[in-house]
């Protein structure tokens, strides 16, 4: 089956042609459980980008920062910045619009371990590897004593949820192999942050999207 990093990249490369490019997170049924727009991903900032941004400190580590929407921000503000993919042709794309960024998995060693005043989970990325406990964790060892991580979550009431997912590329009509995705609702996080010795600061909304920092 095809690996999800290729269904993701060639997303990519039609989004920034301004093709369509949608995608789906589908179950092992088949059915749809998120929509995805790569579209978003490539434009100068999403609505709701600007509050997360503003609180990222001076030396902030974008965990699964795609085509560098946000990390290319952070570093046009002046701040130190280091973005982290796996998917080659995103970081291709970041590189290219001028942010710093790692072609590699986060879970791997990264530079500046346990000094990192900043780490960011947007878009949904608190899902990644389908365990938050195990990725907040992660997050933590990334941070500095003092330091904060930031997570874009799902609306209180939502639900959250861990399993086996796809993506679907509606425009091709093939759908990658699966791997292991989470939904996070703001409601469950200050458990699973405590649960990886983080503790949480604050919660806030913005233009329909949610957020929440949480301090090492």
């Amino acid at each position: 089956m095809t690996a999800p990093v290729a269904v993701f990249g060639a997303a990519l490369r039609r989004a920034e042609r301004g093709e369509p490019a949608a995608l789906r997170l589908v179950g092992p049924d088949g059915a749809a459980v998120r929509a995805l727009d790569p579209h978003a991903w490539h434009r100068g900032s999403r609505p709701g980008d600007g509050a997360i941004l503003d609180r990222c400190p001076d030396g902030t580590v974008d965990l699964g920062c795609g085509p560098g929407r946000l990390t290319g921000a952070l570093a046009a503000s002046g701040r130190r910045v280091l973005g982290v993919d796996v998917s080659p042709q995103a970081v291709r794309y970041a590189r290219r619009h001028g942010a710093p960024v790692l072609h590699q998995d986060l879970f791997h060693p990264l530079p500046g371990e346990g000094g990192w005043p900043g780490a960011l989970l947007a878009d949904g990325n608190i899902g990644i590897g389908g365990d938050p406990a195990r990725l907040l964790r992660r997050c933590r060892r990334l941070v500095a004593p003092g330091g904060t991580v930031l997570v874009e979550v799902d609306p209180p009431g939502a639900g959250s949820w861990s399993g086996p997912v796809a993506l679907a590329d509606e425009h091709r009509g093939r759908t990658s192999a699966p791997f292991a995705w989470a939904f996070v609702a703001a409601d469950d996080l200050a458990a699973m942050a405590a649960a990886a010795a983080l503790h949480h600061i604050d919660t806030w909304t913005e233009a329909g999207r949610w957020f929440s920092q949480l301090g090492k």
